[in-house]
C-alpha cells in the first residue's frame, strides 16, 4: 500500500524529510478497524514528531493524526462499526499514522463521519475537536462556574485549528462570553465569524484590552500557542480562583505568578486515553459522534481552509512547511491517494 514516512529527523526542505513508501497492508485484530483513508489533515504535532523521532530497526515512521475514510475490514472484537461505514478520527500517537492508504485504528476512538461533510471536510476536524472538547468540558469544566470573575472564556490563538473549533463549541454548548485572540485582519475576521463575542490582539498586552472592553476578569483561559510569551499577561488578567489550560509545549513556564490567585492549571493531551488505554477510551468515540451531530444539524462547521491533492510526499512536505510558518488559519487537508 502507498504511504508517506521518514527514517530520520530532517528539515522540511530536505527531500528525504518525507518520502513516498510502499508498505504491507495491515490486518485488523481485536477492536481494530482497517480504514481505507480518503483524506488526512496536518497538525503541529506532525511537524514536532517529524523533527524529533527516528526510525527503529529500519521501520519508517509514518505520521498523520487526522483521517476520514471507509471501514474495509474489522477485528473480531469490534462492535460499533461494520464494513462500509464512513468514519473520522484522530488516531493514536503510539501507532503508525494515517498518512497511509490503509490504516489500523481502535474503534473506541473513532467517530461516524458527519454525513453533511466530504471526506476532506471531515478529516479537518477530529484531533482539534477532541482537544477542544476535552479541554473545555473535561479539564476546564466550563459548565462548573468559578467562584470569582466573569463567566468569560479567553481562547489564545483563536484562528488556529484547535482555537477554531473551541470557539464554535463554546458558543453552541455554553452561555459563556467568548473572547478569542488573533493578530492579523484575516484571522480576526475568521474568529468573529466562528462566534467569538470579542477579539483581542495577542501581539499586544491582553489585560488592558479586556479592561478597555469593560469586561470582568475571565474565569477561564485556554492557551493554544506561544504560552511562554503570554504567561505573565494571563496571570494578570485571569480571575481569582480561575482555571488556566494549555496545550502547547513551552520550554520554560513558571507557574509561580498564579499562586496568589489560587489558579488551577490544566494540561490537555488528546492522545492520553489511547496511550494509556484508559477505561474511558470510548468517550472519544462518543464525543466525535456528538460533534458529527452538531455538524449535521448546522450548528458548527468544518475548520477546513485548504485542500491539497493528492496525498503524496511532495504535497505533505508543502503542508508541513505551511504549518511551520505559524501563519495558517484553520486546517490544511490532503485528499486522495
Amino acid at each position: 500500500m502507498r504511504a508517506i514516512g521518514f527514517f530520520e529527523p530532517l528539515p522540511i526542505d530536505d527531500p528525504k524529510s518525507l518520502i513516498d513508501l510502499d508498505l504491507p497492508r495491515p490486518v485488523p485484530s481485536g477492536k481494530d478497524l482497517l480504514v481505507e483513508v480518503k483524506a488526512v489533515a496536518v497538525n503541529p504535532v506532525d511537524t514536532k514528531v517529524r523533527q524529533s523521532r527516528t526510525s527503529q530497526n529500519g521501520v519508517p515512521v509514518v505520521l498523520g493524526y487526522d483521517a476520514a475514510g471507509i471501514v474495509t475490514e474489522v477485528g473480531p472484537d469490534v462492535t460499533s462499526y461494520k464494513v462500509g461505514d464512513e468514519v473520522y478520527y484522530a488516531g493514536d500517537i503510539t501507532r503508525g499514522g494515517t498518512n497511509s492508504e490503509y490504516h489500523l485504528i481502535d474503534e473506541r476512538i473513532v467517530g461516524r463521519k458527519p454525513t453533511s461533510l466530504s471526506f476532506a471536510e471531515a478529516a479537518a476536524m477530529p484531533l482539534t475537536a477532541i482537544t477542544a472538547w476535552e479541554a473545555l468540558f473535561d479539564r476546564l469544566k466550563v459548565n462548573d462556574p468559578v467562584p470569582a470573575g466573569s463567566n468569560a472564556l479567553l481562547i489564545i490563538g483563536g484562528s488556529g485549528g484547535v482555537g477554531s473549533i473551541a470557539v464554535q463549541l463554546a458558543r453552541q454548548l455554553t452561555n459563556m462570553t467568548i473572547i478569542a485572540t488573533a493578530s492579523r485582519p484575516e484571522s480576526r475576521s475568521w474568529v468573529s465569524e466562528l462566534g467569538a463575542h470579542h477579539v483581542l490582539d495577542h501581539s499586544k498586552p491582553m489585560a488592558p484590552q479586556i479592561e478597555a472592553l469593560g469586561l470582568e476578569a475571565p474565569g477561564y483561559v485556554f492557551s493554544t500557542t506561544h504560552t511562554e510569551q503570554h504567561v505573565n499577561d494571563i496571570a494578570e488578567l485571569i480571575a481569582p480562583q480561575g482555571r488556566f489550560l494549555l496545550i502547547d509545549d513551552p520550554d520554560n513556564v513558571s507557574i509561580g505568578p498564579f499562586k496568589l490567585k489560587a489558579i488551577s492549571i490544566h494540561w490537555e493531551m488528546m492522545f492520553t486515553r489511547s496511550m494509556y488505554q484508559t477505561t474511558d477510551m470510548d468517550e472519544q468515540r462518543k464525543l466525535l459522534n456528538n460533534v458529527a451531530d452538531l455538524v449535521d444539524a448546522g450548528k458548527i462547521k468544518t475548520t477546513l481552509t485548504e485542500v491539497i491533492e493528492p496525498i503524496n510526499a511532495d504535497n505533505l512536505r508543502l503542508a508541513h512547511q505551511k504549518i511551520e510558518s505559524n501563519k495558517t488559519i484553520g486546517k490544511i487537508v490532503l485528499a486522495g491517494f
